[in-house]
């Protein structure tokens, strides 16, 4: 895999004269020939995703700052505010690479639940969740903290590692909310580096962590492999 240390330093303003062939890809990780038989086309078609368009992304970061301001909000004299935006705290995260590659991180509604199958907590007889369940509206995982036994299962499920155990509670964090149906790194990136769109399990990115789409992206765009 190849890391920050490993190649030269190429400036953003050379990477941008390369031409790009890659156009929008989709973020994150890659499914075996198991799951990606066994996904659900209908549920599959039901998930929505982040995508992220490579050639736009300037690593920024803005959608770390507006996802953690959003998903962690903080009460003033009595009304509801946007938190301080802390990227430690975001549900995406950018990763960059030399040469200048940055690759958005963040949850890939996999069709096929690997983290959700993994929760050992019995389902509720009346809703038939686990601790670990799909929002009703979002179709985004989250987690119910009454029930969840912080063993963290889900995390070492999950096939992008986006799954993080509070330090304290050990309850899973970081998955992404889709932000109530309205993604807030969509609608603030300034490059318009970010869209969401229904999952495709299909496209050629779908599922691989972050070192693997930069050792592509790096190969396509300057011609260095390791």
């Amino acid at each position: 895999m190849i890391s920050n240390r490993d190649l030269p330093q190429w400036s953003r303003r050379n990477f941008m004269k390369v031409a790009f062939g890659s156009g929008a890809v989709v973020l994150l990780g890659q499914f075996g020939v198991f799951q990606l038989a066994s996904a659900q086309q209908g549920e599959e078609n039901s998930l929505t995703m982040i995508l992220v368009d490579y050639s736009k992304c300037t690593g920024c970061r803005t959608c770390e700052t507006v996802c953690s301001a959003f998903n962690h909000p903080k009460e003033v004299n009595g009304e509801l505010l946007n938190g301080t935006g802390n990227p430690y705290l975001s549900n995406i995260k950018v990763y960059s690479f030399n040469p200048d590659v940055d690759v958005p991180t963040v949850c890939a509604m996999c069709p096929d639940n690997p983290c959700i199958k993994a929760c050992p907590v019995d389902p509720d007889p009346s809703t038939g969740r686990r601790a670990l369940y799909r929002d009703n509206k979002t179709m985004a995982i989250t987690v119910d903290p009454d029930r969840c036994i912080g063993c963290q299962s889900c995390a070492e499920a999950c096939r992008l590692g986006v799954i993080v155990p509070h330090p304290e509670t050990a309850l899973p964090e970081r998955m992404c909310t889709l932000c109530d149906g309205e993604p807030q790194c969509v609608k603030y990136c300034p490059f318009e580096a970010l869209s969401h769109v229904k999952v495709d399990i299909t496209k050629e990115f779908y599922g691989m962590k972050p070192g693997q789409i930069a050792e592509k992206l790096i190969k396509d765009w300057y011609g260095v492999s390791d």
